[in-house]
């Protein structure tokens, strides 16, 4: 069994509106050496033992569902689940 940890952003050429909204808050509430600030979202996956190959399914996950390549990239870490 795997662990996997997935990070989804926006490209860095499109814009974050809501990185703006939060970073103009941070700098109103005094936070004013805040330079940028990017949303994005954070997923775990536990992937039973299978044949197929972890890497190329978590890719076509994102690619099918959880990101949208078009505006969005995505990394990703695997990690073993050990059973106690």
């Amino acid at each position: 069994m795997k662990k996997v940890k997935v990070y989804v952003t926006l490209r860095e050429s499109v814009l974050d509106p809501q990185g703006s909204a939060v970073m103009g808050s941070l700098h109103k509430m005094g936070y004013g050496e805040v330079e940028d600030v990017r949303i994005g979202k954070y997923l775990e996956l536990v992937i039973g033992d299978s044949e197929r190959d972890v890497d190329a399914l978590v890719n076509e996950l994102c690619h099918r569902l959880l990101a949208n390549t078009v505006i969005e990239d995505y990394r990703y870490e695997i990690e073993e689940v050990v059973s106690q």
